[in-house]
């Protein structure tokens, strides 16, 4: 789990393909690892990525073909820049919101203006998901725990302050970029239960 606060900016160093899915290798940047062992997990631009190898400046992963289909993952390349989270401890402070790394669809900013010091984003969301984005309620974008402003059928704005444009990749985002979107955890088992016995059906 983790909190969608990110600690560091990496980038990618290397990019292998392997048999219809990839290996990674990620310069951490400012992320220290002195505490991560093999098989911990590192949230990149949201995504919970296995640590398979510790380098000298970062780690190693591999990523499915299933996550390369269902993330942003499939469009990086050697030099792209990526958010860094480490797995939450019991006694961390929750200073975002409870994030699982799995992303739920691939999200496309679609406007963004300077708003006084901070700036405005508008996002378009899958359709799919679009019913679990609420008003002041949370998304995960790229990683970063965010509060949506305001909702627009498929679409929702943030209003994003210097500091998180500057300590996120968010300050990279042009009109036309593509982003990982993880909606709220409480929302999806909300509409699970709410299925009461018919969920048990295929």
């Amino acid at each position: 789990m983790f909190t969608g606060i990110i600690s560091a900016i990496g980038d990618i160093t290397n990019l292998e393909e392997r048999a219809g899915d990839a290996r990674l290798t990620i310069r951490t940047g400012n992320l220290s690892l002195t505490d991560v062992q093999l098989g911990d997990s590192i949230a990149c631009n949201g995504a919970c990525l296995t640590v398979i190898e510790l380098t000298s400046q970062g780690f190693v992963a591999d990523v499915s073909v299933e996550t390369l289909n269902l993330t942003t993952i499939g469009n990086w390349q050697t030099g792209s820049r990526i958010n860094l989270e480490k797995a939450m401890r019991a006694t961390d402070r929750l200073g975002g919101h409870i994030v699982s790394g799995h992303i739920d669809g691939i999200g496309e900013v679609v406007a963004l203006e300077e708003d006084a010091r901070s700036w405005r984003f508008r996002i378009r969301a899958p359709r799919e998901i679009a019913k679990y984005i609420a008003h002041k309620g949370s998304i995960t974008l790229d990683g970063t725990s965010l509060t949506v402003n305001i909702v627009d059928g498929a679409e929702f704005e943030l209003n994003i302050i210097p500091h998180t444009m500057t300590h996120t990749v968010m300050g990279d985002y042009k009109i036309g970029s593509k982003v990982n979107l993880e909606v709220d955890l409480v929302a999806r088992y909300l509409e699970r239960l709410l299925l009461g016995d018919k969920a048990a059906e295929s």
